[in-house]
C-alpha cells in the first residue's frame, strides 16, 4: 500500500507560480511511475504530467507544456510539480497518482490539493 499526500496548492494571480508536492509513504521501496492529474469543477479528471521511476522520462499534456515541470526526489519519496505562468484555466483540484511496475493504470491516488488562479 502507498499513501500519497499532496500539498502546496493555494490562490495565485494569473502569471504567478506554485509548486505542488506529493509525499509518498508505505510501500515506497517499489519502483513506480507517478503522475499529476487535475479536475476542474464540472469537468472530467485530466492528465497533466507523468514521470518515470528514474526521472529520466517525463510526459506533459499539451496545455501545460513549457509552463509546468514535473520532477521527483526518490531519496525523499516526493514528487513535485512546478507550475509557472499560471492561467485561470489551470484552476482545479490537483491529484498525484502512482503506478506499480507493469500496472496498466494508476494504483494509488492522493486526496488532492486545490489550485485557484485568479484573473
Amino acid at each position: 500500500q502507498v499513501l500519497l499526500v499532496e500539498s502546496g496548492g493555494g490562490l495565485v494571480q494569473a502569471g504567478g507560480s506554485l509548486r505542488l508536492s506529493c509525499a509518498a509513504s508505505g510501500r515506497t521501496f517499489s519502483p513506480y511511475g507517478m503522475a499529476w492529474f487535475r479536475q476542474a469543477p464540472g469537468k472530467e479528471r485530466e492528465f497533466v504530467a507523468a514521470i518515470s521511476w528514474s526521472g529520466e522520462s517525463t510526459f506533459y499534456a499539451d496545455s501545460v507544456k513549457g509552463r509546468f515541470t514535473i520532477s521527483r526526489d526518490n531519496a525523499k519519496n516526493t514528487m513535485y510539480l512546478q507550475m509557472n505562468s499560471l492561467k485561470p484555466e489551470d484552476t482545479a483540484v490537483y491529484f498525484c497518482a502512482a503506478a506499480l511496475p507493469h500496472s496498466p493504470e494508476y494504483d494509488y491516488w492522493g486526496q488532492g490539493t486545490q489550485v485557484t488562479v485568479s484573473s
